[in-house]
């Protein structure tokens, strides 16, 4: 929750102008967070990839086939941590492997709650519809096989054979 006593609102002796240069440092902020997010992971990822040549690491990394990066390395001993014993070790190899505790159930549950939650999003902005399904649906119509075409006279026929058979004339009034 905000701390009250920190906030400042905008009052109606503060401008219009002041407001937009207030949300323009804002901006600038917060695209130099994202940068250095950006940076942050793509100095992780040169990191966890450059090669290592260490006497404990490399032989066994090698004749696993793998590749003696810093990443290999670290797995390795998350891996090595685990068989020792050390359980939070253990669930951070399981949920980074794709091993999670999660049942097929549980995963096909949140599938639900997720699409749930999409659709009621959706609903509240006006958006009642994906467009990809819009779009697949439409085109899905336009390009009918022959089986549908079939299928759709098929039906128009057989709603007229419903009728007993017995069809008679429309009975048309005068105007």
């Amino acid at each position: 929750m905000a701390n009250e006593k920190n906030l400042i609102p905008f009052t109606s002796s503060q401008s219009r102008e002041e407001a937009v240069k207030n949300g323009r440092k804002g901006g600038r902020r917060s695209g130099e967070a994202r940068r250095r997010k950006a940076d942050f992971r793509k100095t992780l990822n040169l990191l966890l990839t450059a090669e290592i040549d260490n006497p404990e690491w490399t032989p066994f990394l090698e004749a696993l086939g793998l590749d003696s990066t810093l990443e290999s390395a670290v797995n390795a001993a998350m891996i090595r941590e685990a068989l020792s014993g050390n359980v939070k070790a253990y669930e951070a190899v399981a949920k980074y492997s794709g091993q999670g505790t999660g049942t097929d159930a549980d995963m096909e549950e949140q599938r639900i709650r997720t699409d749930r939650a999409k659709r009621a999003r959706d609903q509240e902005v006006g958006d009642t519809g994906s467009d990809d399904e819009n779009i697949r649906s439409f085109l899905k119509a336009m390009n009918p096989t022959q089986e549908d075409i079939d299928a759709l006279f098929n039906d128009s026929q057989e709603e007229g054979e419903k009728d007993d058979g017995n069809e008679s004339p429309e009975e048309t009034g005068e105007v």
